[in-house]
């Protein structure tokens, strides 16, 4: 220890040595200017007294002037000596000091211009590294985001290999193998009846559960007498099929179809429905109980998702019924709080044959907070701003619409720019009915932001209310996650699949939790 505590003072001093031979240095040399001052000053003093006396001595001998006299010349000629050398020294310090001001001047600006362009330099750097980090945060996230498409990718392609080795495992046959993509000349396709809902969830992948075959054929009176039992006896279900974001396919909006059933459990369509019902006046009740399920539905989802939302449709002559549309409102002034994300939805032909009393509603309904979406848009033929004014911030236009440069030739704008245009105002453009791949990059191309379709998910029942709370928020979670809805049907419980085995189980297991 000792020899380290004298190892450390050695290195402290060999430190402190240079310091103390340049300080050394600095004081020999101000003392040799001292000295040489005052060697200087004594040696022009010794000449002044030299001169004068020379000169005194001088007219005394030469000129023959008195001692006194010649003392007094002397004294004089030194007196003028000492005032001469005393001016000039002060006259030569002034001189000094105005150079050394000068000087410093020189180096003030120097040192301006250098701390300058050190600043610049310094700007520039920033600027580097501020361009670096948005660049690299720029492509971490579009490597996020391809990333989890491939997830999402990767887990259906999980749970379609595991639900076809389960239909493989019960001795069910595999279902047709899927269309192919839709050309962009083709005309738009019908929707499809339960059964085709049925094969297209099986061949999707989804996991298969008991679907209602529609109501066969049959007379008004029928319809008619069956739409009343619905009605009377709340035999009115909710279908949701998601409306997801392009490309990343993440569940943004459901919308909710209606369908009814009769004393035989059959299933009635909107198509098949909605125009007896406004002739016998009861679209009005229909929609009021839509209305009320859709709200709960939404109450139920907002759960798991803030950012979820659900489009409601509604008929004209709901809105064009005063006894009926106060009903619906005083409903939804109660739930305002929703609002934001309870979008109502009107035909074109609706918005485009609007009456005083349509007009009036729509305001008092817009004044709630409440957003409205176009549906059945059979051309392009749009006022972005007379929609924003009245409170549209959807407009959905089916696929073969946009991309089929036939049925778009008369519009007044191409298809390329009409979600430019709309956004300008507030409002989204949703492309519907996609049913193709093809499709969907085509629509890529037209800066879509949303879509809906059977590519995604077909409508799919509700579970029933009695259900417990776990049982209905696990497939909202499913659906949200994948981007595919799997709610149970509406008539009972889900069934139950077969226990997976083998490949399935692992499939399922990569998949998570369906």
């Amino acid at each position: 220890m000792l020899r380290l505590r004298r190892l450390g003072k050695r290195n402290n001093w060999c430190e402190q040595l240079p310091r103390f031979s340049q300080a050394q240095n600095d004081r020999g040399l101000e003392g040799r200017a001292r000295n040489m001052i005052r060697i200087s000053t004594i040696f022009i003093a010794i000449c002044m007294v030299l001169v004068a006396a020379s000169l005194g001595l001088v007219l005394y001998s030469v000129a023959g002037i008195s001692g006194t006299e010649s003392a007094i010349v002397a004294l004089t000629a030194l007196t003028f000596l000492i005032l001469y050398n005393a001016v000039s020294m002060r006259l030569r310090d002034r001189t000094d000091v105005g150079g050394q001001i000068a000087d410093l001047s020189r180096g003030t600006a120097d040192l301006a211009r250098q701390v300058a362009e050190f600043g610049r330099r310094l700007a520039a750097v920033e600027g580097r590294v501020v361009s670096a980090n948005s660049t690299g945060a720029d492509r971490i996230q579009a490597v996020v985001g391809e990333i989890s498409e491939l997830g999402v990718l990767v887990k259906q392609l999980a749970v379609s290999v595991a639900a076809h080795d389960d239909m493989l495992a019960s001795g069910v046959p595999a279902a047709a193998p899927a269309p192919a993509a839709t050309p962009d000349d083709a005309p738009p396709k019908e929707p499809p009846s339960a059964t085709e809902e049925k094969s297209a969830v099986m061949a999707a992948g989804a996991p298969v559960k008991i679907v209602e075959e529609p109501a066969p054929s049959r007379g008004q009176a029928q319809i008619l007498a069956a739409v009343k039992s619905a009605v009377e006896e709340n035999r009115i279900d909710i279908y949701l099929q998601p409306m997801v974001t392009l490309p990343q396919r993440k569940v943004r909006f459901y919308e909710a179809v209606t369908r009814l059933r009769d004393d035989k459990d059959q299933i009635l369509t909107a198509d098949d429905f909605i125009s007896v019902a406004e002739a016998a006046g009861l679209i009005g009740r229909i929609d009021h109980m839509v209305m009320l399920r859709c709200v709960q539905v939404l109450r139920r989802l907002m759960v798991r998702n803030k950012d979820i939302g659900i489009f409601c449709n509604v008929a004209a002559a709901t809105l064009g019924n005063p006894t009926t549309f106060a009903q619906c409102l005083d409903f939804l002034e109660a739930n305002r709080a929703l609002a934001s994300s309870f979008v109502l939805e009107f035909k074109q032909a609706t918005f485009r044959n609007l009456g005083p009393t349509e007009t009036e509603h729509l305001a008092a309904l817009a004044q709630r907070g409440y957003r409205f979406s176009i549906d059945h848009v059979s051309d392009l033929r749009i006022e972005p701003r007379e929609l924003a004014d009245r409170g549209v911030r959807f407009i959905k236009v089916p696929a073969a619409l946009l991309l089929d440069q036939k049925l778009n030739s008369a519009s007044d704008i191409h298809p390329s720019d009409l979600s430019d245009l709309l956004g300008r105002f507030g409002i989204d453009l949703i492309a519907e009915r996609i049913e193709g791949e093809r499709a969907v990059v085509d629509l890529l191309d037209f800066d879509v932001r949303f879509g809906q379709g059977f590519l995604f998910a077909p409508p799919r029942p509700l579970r029933p209310e009695g259900a417990s709370a776990t049982a209905g928020a696990a497939p909202i979670k499913a659906q949200e996650s994948n981007g595919s809805s799997n709610i149970a049907p509406v008539n009972g419980p889900a069934i139950e699949a077969p226990r997976a085995t083998g490949n399935a189980a692992l499939a399922r297991r990569a998949a998570g939790p369906a």
